[in-house]
């Protein structure tokens, strides 16, 4: 088929290869002006292939079609206009003039959210399912009948980058060229859209439709911010300053300790802490932001704001960095195509996301290796900005503010040592949620050394919290293994070079002799840390060989995985070292941890905790409570996200923490999430419950599904139900054979009688089959 393609961006430029590859003759590509000097990626896609290319400022005037620009049009002589991305108004003559007239690509579920802003509204309206419309254009605006549509599911903290990367663009380059298949092969529908439930969004153009109102729930501040994530940005007021908010996040912890600011419209004051600016809502709840863009452009860390940028202060620069300034100069040159001076600003010049990869790889072979994060491309965005940034990180400095805590002094062992004595939790050193603290005596003595932080239930609560946000969320969850080890390592060698004082403060602290502290006490926990450091990329699985038919294309294999938070619980014996063998095990399994140190001896492990922020471990990773076993002892005991529970200590106390854990167990449960894909999770999940009828140690005796993807599940769980064939064993047909015996078939029927009476919907099946033996129908309760 001859096709114009009228449109523009990477996903034009997709679309337009898809149906070159799909043989479709592509007799002209319509797209914008050039941008400084450089074409629109369609554009350059269609040069490159000597396709003939015209670049319109407008089609129209007054609402008229401009004539040359018709003529110039007709004469490629297109039987389909195809739109993939087309962000100006194609008048009426050009779309009508194709024998089979134009198909334009929208993104969202048409009829709702008509309008240039569609993805935008998605979000903001909080909507449970986003998706385009390929759909026949006409003279109303994305009211034409529709082609095809596809959705997906919306999570709760998708952006429109994330959802556009995921979903919309290559799924929607792929529905493009769906539609142009059944258009040339007869088949394209023409469905026309229906008024009900349509919705036609203003185009966020205007920086007052995207104030946020403060006075809604913190649900609705959060789709509002990632709504308008990263154009045109959502804003408000903090302390005065009207700032713009990005990398929003449902804030589901307790409130964060931190600096107080005042919010224009909501009811309760902000607050600026180490990972972010956190907002109220008028439920509430909170919401987190972690960037921040001044009026005059300034992006910053939304944890700096109020506070003095120590990143801008003004470097001296050796003659090699001025060779390397000049170096990054032609860098931005090449990529923006205009003059560089301190004042040009990276995106304000028309540069998109794939230029920030670019500019990164470029800095990194033209600056001697020196890695920057595509973070720092977006929070330093004039060149004087930029300049700096690269010179900071070639030397190795990075925008961190210093570890700042109030430290205990002494002259001890004829030496100066230093400890901590609050609770360490998330990285930092803080005062137990009541404020009360307990003694820690010298048992030497019985002088007291001082005071301490007692920790509580609450702060049980808000370092679980934190490991748990680190496990799942964080930086330590996402790196990998080799380098986890990297940071162990370097824990083990701090730990050596504070030997003497860490020694010291063990004999204070528990009557150790300082020789033997020195050797076992301490020098046995460095060796520890080193050992299992070198363990952290060499837990790994195994494949299993296994007979079968051939040929053979099973893979049976085992894989270790890391089981989230967990708790320790160390005497006052060997304070460090017991640290050191529960808590390197658990780090080098990828797991985080939340240790509470003898209430007797808690001062090696303060002043470790110092050590590892010093080492660089990522905030959450370690916690450490001091305090009475009989309040965080017990709560750590209780705490259901607490995966696994590392205990040494008297016998009654450990049958007390028995019966609490207890409570934890669980029959397997598997969890279906959005984010594992659905076909991949309803496979999987079909699986676990009707593999070998289900007799399976194993086997799942309940599915969790994510709300978000729940109905659209339940719909293909009932699918792939329909597709198995129920019967005769011996029938090589058959997928699913008859229960063990008819005791067990009879308890199925039971269990599925006893779900329906205490709630639960039969969707499907829940009765023997109409055939001989204990065959059952595949059934399926929610």
């Amino acid at each position: 088929m001859r096709i114009a393609v009228i449109g523009q961006s990477l996903f034009g430029a997709d679309v337009y290869r898809l149906l070159q590859k799909d043989g479709h003759n592509i007799v002209g590509v319509f797209t914008v002006p050039d941008v400084n000097g450089k074409p629109d990626p369609l554009a350059a896609a269609a040069s490159n292939d000597g396709i003939p290319v015209f670049k319109y400022k407008r089609w129209q005037l007054k609402k008229q079609v401009i004539p040359e620009v018709l003529e110039e049009y007709k004469s490629v002589g297109a039987e389909l206009n195809v739109l993939p991305f087309c962000s100006q108004f194609i008048p009426m003559d050009v779309i009508t003039f194709p024998r089979k007239q134009s198909i334009i690509y929208h993104p969202s579920i048409l009829p709702r959210h008509r309008g240039a802003s569609a993805i935008n509204w998605t979000l903001m309206q909080g909507d449970a399912s986003a998706g385009f419309s390929v759909f026949w254009a006409d003279d109303g605006l994305d009211t034409g009948p529709i082609l095809l549509q596809r959705k997906t599911f919306v999570d709760p903290n998708d952006t429109v980058d994330t959802i556009y990367n995921r979903f919309l663009f290559p799924e929607g380059v792929r529905a493009m060229g769906d539609a142009v298949r059944m258009i040339t092969q007869g088949t394209a529908p023409s469905i026309v859209q229906s008024e009900e439930g349509a919705t036609y969004d203003a185009m966020l153009n205007k920086r007052s439709l995207v104030e946020i109102n403060m006075d809604q729930s913190a649900m609705a501040i959060h789709n509002f911010i990632r709504g308008c994530d990263k154009v045109p940005g959502a804003w408000t007021t903090v302390d005065g300053q009207k700032v713009t908010l990005f990398g929003s996040r449902l804030w589901n912890r307790m409130e964060p300790y931190g600096t107080k600011v005042n919010v224009k419209g909501s009811t309760q004051q902000g607050v600026v802490h180490k990972n972010g600016l956190a907002l109220y809502g008028n439920d509430g709840k909170m919401v987190n932001v972690t960037q921040i863009q001044y009026e005059n452009g300034k992006m910053i860390q939304a944890n700096k704001f109020g506070k003095e940028d120590l990143s801008q202060a003004k470097l001296e620069l050796s003659a090699e960095e001025e060779k390397m300034l000049t170096s990054l100069k032609s860098v931005w040159n090449g990529i923006l195509n205009v003059d560089i001076d301190e004042t040009t600003d990276f995106f304000k010049c028309g540069a998109g996301s794939m230029d920030v990869v670019r500019l990164v790889e470029e800095v990194k072979e033209k600056c001697n290796g020196t890695t920057l994060q595509t973070e720092d491309v977006y929070m330093n965005t004039t060149f004087e900005d930029f300049s700096s940034c690269v010179i900071r990180r070639s030397r190795g400095i990075e925008d961190k503010e210093p570890f700042v805590f109030d430290a205990v002094k002494m002259n001890v062992n004829n030496m100066d040592i230093s400890f901590a004595h609050q609770l360490f939790i998330d990285n930092e050193f803080i005062d137990s949620s009541d404020g009360k603290t307990f003694k820690t005596v010298n048992p030497n003595d019985e002088s007291v050394i001082c005071e301490i932080a007692k920790g509580t239930p609450t702060d049980v609560n808000r370092a679980v919290e934190a490991a748990k946000a680190a496990f799942y969320e964080g930086e330590w969850g996402r790196m990998n293994a080799r380098d986890k080890g990297a940071l162990m390592f370097k824990l083990a060698d701090l730990m050596e070079q504070h030997q003497e004082e860490l020694a010291t403060i063990e004999s204070m602290d528990s009557g150790a002799v300082y020789t033997l502290a020195l050797k076992t006490h301490v020098g046995m926990s460095i060796a520890t840390f080193r050992y299992f450091a070198g363990w952290c990329d060499k837990i790994h699985g195994l494949t299993i060989p296994i007979n079968n038919a051939r040929p053979s294309k099973n893979l049976t294999y085992t894989k270790r995985e890391p089981i989230g938070v967990c708790a320790i619980v160390v005497p006052w014996n060997y304070p460090l070292m017991m640290l050191a063998w529960k808590m390197a095990a658990c780090l080098a399994a990828g797991n985080t941890v939340v240790l509470k140190p003898a209430q007797v001896t808690p001062l090696t492990a303060l002043k470790f905790a110092e050590l590892v922020v010093e080492a660089g471990f990522p905030p959450g990773v370690i916690n450490i409570l001091p305090g009475p076993g009989s309040s965080i002892g017990q709560a750590m005991s209780e705490h259901p996200d607490i995966r696994k529970l590392g205990f040494t200590g008297s016998t009654p106390i450990g049958k007390t923490i028995m019966t609490s854990i207890s409570c934890l167990s669980e029959c397997s449960a598997p969890l279906a999430q959005s984010e594992c894909g659905l076909k991949n999770v309803t496979g999987c999940g079909c699986g676990a419950v009707f593999f070998n009828k289900g007799e399976n140690c194993i086997a799942a005796g309940r599915l969790f599904v994510e709300e978000s993807i729940h109905d659209e599940f339940v719909q293909r769980v009932l699918a792939e139900i329909k597709k198995m064939k129920i019967g005769n064993p011996l029938d090589r047909s058959v997928d699913h054979g008859p229960q063990n015996h008819r005791a067990h078939m009879e308890k199925l029927l039971e269990y599925c009688e006893t779900g329906v009476k205490q709630g639960a919907t039969l969707v499907t099946g829940g009765k023997q089959c109409d055939m001989p033996g204990n065959t059952v129908s595949l059934l399926y309760l929610l």
